[in-house]
């Protein structure tokens, strides 16, 4: 199969139920530039199956017996060059679901997620997007605001780096924080949406974010949109 489609987006499936696991997999087979090529039934196997094959996408469910999905990630995203990884749960909001973004996730999904919403969000993912809507971010970052690492934290970028920010790009990076996306985004500052990419690039570059979801933890770490400012969320 790899030989007929070398371009296919390499996914990986991890969930301790064997039945989710064939239900993503008969989707993603499916589809003629998504190649299954594993699974795994916990984090452990999560961890062993990153490490012995190419992957540019892991499918994790967060609950998980033994390792769970948030150890398995912060593994499989500490590598040297890691997939991206779609959370799985079955909770909207799920604190362990946030914990593993946290951790190094590039966004969530539920599990009850329809078969062309999970193919777009992988796509998204391998695209180095993030697979999580706008208004999802700042609810959960809301919620669980107080477990955010304070600014200054080994985990966060010190603030020279946001003073390595023009003008334009701590706009733009507040506005990804109110969850504006790049349509959006060009409409707010009169700008193409081909010039907006490049200043994301940027920010993603200078502030060393992994993705947008990572923008948007960075925004509220360094006090940019602050948790408790009550502003209301688009849907």
């Amino acid at each position: 199969m790899t030989d007929d489609r070398p371009f296919a987006i390499r996914v990986a499936i991890v969930d301790d139920q064997s039945l989710v696991r064939t239900g993503f997999r008969m989707v993603l087979e499916a589809e003629p530039d998504l190649e299954v090529v594993g699974e795994a039934g916990d984090g452990a196997a999560a961890i062993d199956l990153a490490r012995s094959t190419a992957i540019d996408v892991m499918l994790m469910d967060v609950r998980m017996p033994g390792v769970d999905g948030i150890a398995a990630t912060a593994a499989v995203t500490a590598a040297e060059r890691p997939p991206r990884v779609i959370v799985l749960t079955t909770f909207d909001l799920d604190e362990y679901a946030f914990a593993a973004i946290r951790a190094g996730a590039s966004g969530f999904l539920l599990k009850d997620v329809r078969p062309h919403e999970l193919v777009s969000a992988i796509r998204t993912v391998h695209a180095g997007e993030a697979a999580l809507a706008p208004r999802v971010t700042r609810r959960m970052i809301e919620m669980f605001a107080d477990e955010l690492p304070v600014a200054g934290a080994d985990a966060a970028p010190a603030p020279s780096l946001l003073d390595a920010l023009t003008p334009r790009e701590r706009e733009i990076l507040v506005a990804i924080a109110e969850g504006l996306n790049n349509t959006d985004l060009a409409a707010r500052f009169h700008l193409s949406e081909s010039t907006v990419k490049t200043h994301v690039g940027r920010i993603l570059q200078k502030l060393d974010a992994r993705d947008r979801v990572h923008l948007v933890i960075i925004a509220y770490e360094h006090g940019l949109i602050p948790p408790a400012a009550g502003v209301s969320i688009r849907r």
